[in-house]
């Protein structure tokens, strides 16, 4: 089989969460228990992880999005997943595209899961079984929510790199595609809610821009601009190196944080560009993490 390409490789850094779990409304089930190591046989061998030849290792139970799905080798795939209670996972599905295969069609993209997985010795986790919680299939009819569904993935992918749960994370991604989904929803392919998913992500990921005070001195009034290095909205007096941010633009932004998914603020397009920059700006200097467009 060929190696993986580098991008293509899963995440297996760290990086630590500073915010609360309680910052998004939503109620979150406790993280699913972990099996513990296969019992081992006395006598056999002096290393526990290794047994009749074959390396002994953990089950793993959560539920998941698959954010990326990338065919390796002659018939499996290898998984991004986004789970509730493990974070990020990168996992491989032997036999997965096999025309026979126990997994179908539900390791695509957008697919929300209930797995089992061996994690042993390597990166990878192993699919051991999949059970589909929900497909989302009136979301794949629609190209306009096809391209935001994958544009939010791939946003989840790129900026949620760590294996620490973070059930907000994964509450506000299935909360999207469930809006994404429903066909009554018609504004949920919009501009407004992308930006508004963004926003709200880059809150729990622990990246929100600051937009009640100044960035640089803390003023509260005059605020005329944003700048991604200081994180925020600056005043007056401090606009040096930032860009113009209307007040259509700051109340928009506020505005998303403090209402749900699915009631986004509306606002003009040159608005709506503003916004799209400062979260990109703030994500590029606080996360290292450039973005895709939103629309």
């Amino acid at each position: 089989m060929p190696p993986l390409r580098q991008h293509d490789r899963p995440h297996r850094r760290r990086r630590a969460l500073d915010v609360l779990l309680s910052e998004l409304p939503g109620e979150v089930a406790a993280p699913a228990e972990t099996a513990g190591q296969a019992e081992i046989g006395s006598g056999f061998t002096s290393d526990p992880s290794f047994i009749f030849g074959f390396v002994a290792g953990t089950t793993v139970k959560t539920e998941a999005v698959v954010l990326r799905s990338i065919r390796y080798g002659e018939a499996d795939r290898i998984l991004h997943l986004y789970s509730k209670s493990r974070g990020r996972i990168g996992a491989i599905a032997k036999g997965a595209r096999k025309p026979r295969s126990r997994f179908g069609g539900r390791l695509e993209p957008f697919f929300r899961l209930d797995l089992m997985l061996h994690e042993g010795r390597s990166d990878l986790m192993t699919v051991t079984s999949a059970t589909t919680v929900d497909g989302y299939p009136r979301l794949r009819s629609s190209g306009a929510a096809l391209t935001a569904g994958a544009r939010a993935c791939d946003a989840v992918l790129r900026l949620l790199d760590s294996e620490e749960p973070n059930p907000p994370a994964y509450n506000l991604l299935c909360r999207y595609l469930a809006l994404l989904d429903d066909p009554a929803e018609p504004r949920a392919a919009a501009l407004e809610t992308a930006l508004s998913f963004r926003i709200k992500l880059a809150l729990v990921a622990g990246f929100a821009p600051e937009l009640a005070s100044c960035a640089r001195c803390g003023e509260a009034d005059h605020l005329v601009g944003f700048s991604g290095a200081a994180g925020g909205v600056v005043c007056s007096g401090c606009e040096a190196g930032a860009f113009t941010l209307d007040e259509e633009a700051h109340r928009f932004m506020v505005g998303s944080l403090a209402s749900p998914l699915g009631e986004a603020p509306e606002a003009e397009p040159r608005a709506l560009r503003q916004v799209e920059r400062a979260v990109g700006e703030t994500l590029e200097h606080h996360a290292h993490v450039q973005l895709r467009a939103a629309a």
